[in-house]
């Protein structure tokens, strides 16, 4: 099996980081960072865009890529090998959500400083977010 593209970002607003909750395995009930595959034909940028849009109904244009980390993803006993391309968002203020909840149980945002990375559902997701509190301070 070749490796499958997926994407993520890391959406920051005054010192709190927006976090979703899994719906459905694999880590339901776990927190995760919004986004999703790339489907074919599609750019990094705009599998971002449209699963943000498709979770939370958010239009969010402005990210920045962060980095790549490998991943696993285990769904029906299949084991996926991902690249989880990850993203960072700024925003000045807090914008209206409307989650998807076949996709996203809830959403909560949470201190930067105070994410417990331990209850994130993937290990590369934790390293990104740990990787950008040190980049950050």
């Amino acid at each position: 099996h070749n490796v499958a593209a997926a994407t993520a970002a890391i959406i920051v607003c005054k010192g709190e980081v927006l976090m979703t909750v899994r719906a459905k395995a694999p880590g339901k009930g776990q927190l995760d960072l919004p986004g999703g595959f790339v489907d074919p034909n599609e750019s990094l940028e705009m599998a971002l865009s449209r699963e943000i849009k498709e979770e939370l109904n958010l239009d969010i244009t402005q990210c920045q890529y962060f980095k790549g980390l490998s991943n696993t993803y285990t769904y029906k006993d299949i084991t996926y090998y991902t690249m989880d391309c990850v993203f960072t968002c700024e925003l000045g203020e807090k914008p209206t959500i409307a989650v998807e909840h076949s996709e996203i149980a809830a959403y909560e945002w949470i201190p930067l400083a105070a994410l417990d990375t331990q209850k994130m559902a993937f290990k590369s997701l934790r390293t990104a977010i740990e990787s950008y509190r040190q980049q950050i301070g």
